[in-house]
């Protein structure tokens, strides 16, 4: 099952306090980058994003799933009513991810 455009666009309205929110559609999922830096995705109609310190630690009793066969899991993120969580987490997170890599 792919994810819809209509949860997608719930998704970008909750993260709308935030700047340079973006996302690429991949395999009738989406891929969910905060100022450039991949955080998470939406996939099958579930929000998740990566497992780094600071998410674990906002959220502790969160749900470990995985988006995709072969994938490693991911945080899957059911406080999705909350903007001002969201941006919290979303802030807290941004230090900790990767930086993207560079093309060749």
């Amino acid at each position: 099952m792919s994810s819809t455009k209509n949860y997608l666009d719930f998704i970008l309205e909750q993260l709308s306090d935030l700047d340079e929110i973006s996302y690429k559609a991949m395999m009738g999922e989406y891929i969910i980058y905060y100022r450039g830096k991949i955080i998470g995705g939406i996939y099958d109609d579930r929000f998740l994003v990566k497992p780094v310190k600071s998410a674990i630690s906002l959220m502790p009793d969160a749900t470990f799933e995985i988006p995709y066969d072969g994938a490693k899991e991911m945080i899957l993120v059911d406080n999705i009513d909350d903007k001002e969580f969201l941006t919290k987490l979303f802030n807290t997170m941004y230090d900790e991810l990767p930086a993207p890599k560079k093309k060749k």
